[in-house]
């Protein structure tokens, strides 16, 4: 299990991920678009959504920092644009501090399969502290 840091950029992903390449001597070693998502008729993608980033990694100082852009509509806001993400390898754990963090706070997305995970969710606690929780997805079977 690990913890790590996700950042959220209002349109401007691309680039604050390569600016942070740069400055730490790294590369971006996964970028994905919303565009590069698979298709989903009952929620069609928006246009002006297709080429925001989705998904991009960046290693710092031999940690990961995930970054992305939040989605057209998204409510965007300089301080609440931190995500901490839990990734685990076991789907029981997982569930379970989905759980526990959700007590009393708000969860934005039910734990489901997607695309990338087996088993992801996000949630904001009682605190405020906005959450992502995601099995490994070394861990989806093929």
């Amino acid at each position: 299990m690990s913890l790590e840091i996700y950042l959220n950029f209002n349109g401007n992903c691309r680039a604050a991920a390569t600016f942070y390449a740069e400055v730490f001597g790294s590369e971006v070693t996964h970028l994905a678009t919303f565009g590069d998502m698979p298709s989903n008729p009952e929620y069609p993608l928006p246009e002006e959504a297709k080429l925001l980033i989705m998904h991009a990694r960046v290693n710092i100082m031999g940690k990961i920092v995930m970054f992305s852009d939040v989605f057209p509509g998204t409510p965007f806001t300089i301080g609440n644009h931190i995500n901490l993400t839990i990734v685990s390898q076991d789907e029981q754990q997982t569930r379970s501090l989905f759980e526990k963090l959700s007590d009393g706070g708000k969860v934005t997305m039910e734990l489901q399969p997607t695309f990338w995970s087996k088993c992801y969710g996000q949630l904001t606690d009682k605190f405020g502290i906005d959450w992502q929780v995601s099995m490994d997805s070394e861990t989806l079977e093929a």
